[in-house]
């Protein structure tokens, strides 16, 4: 076979500049495509696992109270549930346990958890959610009072949905 014949049929056997630059192109739209969609699903993962961590906290605040009668003060704040030397009164510590397994210090977007204690038996647990500013419309909040509910039940037969306000 002549020289000029393999040397055509090496150069057919390339891709030419624009072949290469069009799938490119195709791979970054699509690849754009998912990244969107992945973003957008990992968000609301956040947004559920951040409701689960509210309601292991409930749970924990539950314990507390059955406890000592109480929920945690602002300076105990919710660490408390999982570190004895928050207590602030030095008799109740004969009678603490661990109440939370893993310790929950922050939401699932890095920031504190605001915790206030509305009374002895109420409280209210927010996230500032994925914007990371309180009081806007993404907060994740549990506000929950124990008067008034059955001593079987320290949730008065609520559910996640019952106890969880805001966050979509």
């Amino acid at each position: 076979m002549p020289t000029s014949i393999r040397r055509r049929r090496a150069a057919r056997r390339g891709f030419t500049l624009i072949e290469v630059l069009i799938v490119i192109a195709i791979i970054l739209a699509l690849s754009g495509i998912v990244g969107v969609a992945l973003f957008s699903r990992r968000d609301e993962a956040n947004r559920d696992l951040t409701r689960t961590d509210l309601n292991t906290l409930r749970t924990a605040i539950s314990h507390f109270y059955r406890t000592y009668d109480r929920v945690p003060t602002e300076e105990e704040g919710l660490a408390v549930l999982w570190d004895r030397s928050m207590l602030t009164n030095e008799e109740d510590e004969d009678r603490w346990s661990l109440f939370v397994q893993s310790p929950l210090p922050t939401d699932r977007w890095g920031e504190e958890w605001i915790y206030e204690e509305r009374s002895a038996t109420s409280f209210r647990i927010a996230s500032r959610g994925p914007d990371r500013e309180e009081d806007t419309d993404d907060d994740i909040e549990v506000v929950f009072d124990f008067r008034g509910t059955g001593e079987d039940d320290p949730f008065g037969g609520g559910d996640l949905g019952g106890g969880l306000l805001g966050g979509n």
